[in-house]
């Protein structure tokens, strides 16, 4: 299937690594041009090249913190002079800290708002303008399955995470009527460096081992085992493309599974 990807452009928060950067390579296998990004200038420079080298398309990095309430303005505005325009906008950051409610104060919790929600919102907000000059306009929400069921010591992720389910089906039915595409993923337990820190903290509450937490995690996934971030990126990139262009208001599982609920 011709996904309809060729030149398009496309930028993906939080994709020097892990999830975003399995999109943003496959994205660029496809032949869209691709802005990447990450906290760290030497990350997302060398995760570049990387995709530059094994697909041969234009492909640029951007260093910014995406939780930093100024920052999206400049990101947005990097990546349309990178790319002369933008068709497709992938949001995404890392989860905020494990741990159980009483631990946090209110800092954290506002930390955890402005890098799990807000982050979302203020590059949205920043992107309307030039995908509206699009013709083909799609966005895509990262969060995680956890917003449709919850689990332990995930207090921040729980909470905050199902904020942006609320914001990406909201403005899929206020934007709808201008053409631009809102749906949503929620991978499940993937096999990325934050799932092995999750692994990490319930390994030292629990007395053992991070490939002990894997094993018993996988019991209760359907497949029987984590996924990959190529998974993952196959379905985020059917979803941002022309090719799916009556998906709208979706909030889709990549997870196995896991969801024991039937909607």
């Amino acid at each position: 299937m011709d996904l309809g990807l060729k030149d398009k452009r496309a930028f993906i928060a939080g994709s020097s690594r892990g999830l975003g950067y399995a999109t943003a390579l496959t994205l660029a296998r496809e032949g869209c041009r691709v802005v990447i990004n990450s906290r760290e200038e030497d990350k997302v420079n060398a995760a570049a090249e990387a995709i530059i080298n094994e697909t041969g398309t234009q492909t640029y990095g951007i260093a910014a913190d995406v939780s930093n309430a100024s920052a999206a303005d400049e990101i947005i505005k990097s990546a349309i002079d990178s790319l002369g325009g933008l068709d497709i906008l992938i949001t995404n950051a890392g989860g905020p800290p494990s741990g159980s409610f009483e631990i946090f104060d209110d800092e954290t919790w506002q930390k955890a708002v402005d890098t799990s929600f807000m982050s979302h919102v203020r590059l949205i907000r920043a992107a309307l303008p030039h995908l509206r000059k699009s013709s083909t306009p799609s966005v895509l929400t990262m969060t995680s399955f956890t917003v449709k069921q919850p689990i332990p010591n995930l207090i921040l992720s729980n909470s905050i995470r199902a904020a942006t389910v609320g914001l990406t089906k909201s403005l899929a039915l206020e934007l709808g009527k201008e053409n631009i595409r809102f749906n949503s993923i929620m991978p499940g337990w993937t096999e990325t460096e934050r799932v092995v820190h999750l692994m990490e903290f319930r390994a030292k509450n629990n007395n053992s081992t991070v490939e002990e937490e894997i094993a018993r995690q996988t019991t209760e996934i359907p497949l029987g085992r984590l996924g990959n971030p190529q998974e993952f990126a196959n379905a985020a990139v059917f979803l941002v493309s022309p090719a799916a262009s009556y998906i709208h208001g979706v909030t889709l599982a990549v997870d196995g599974g896991i969801i024991k609920g039937t909607f």
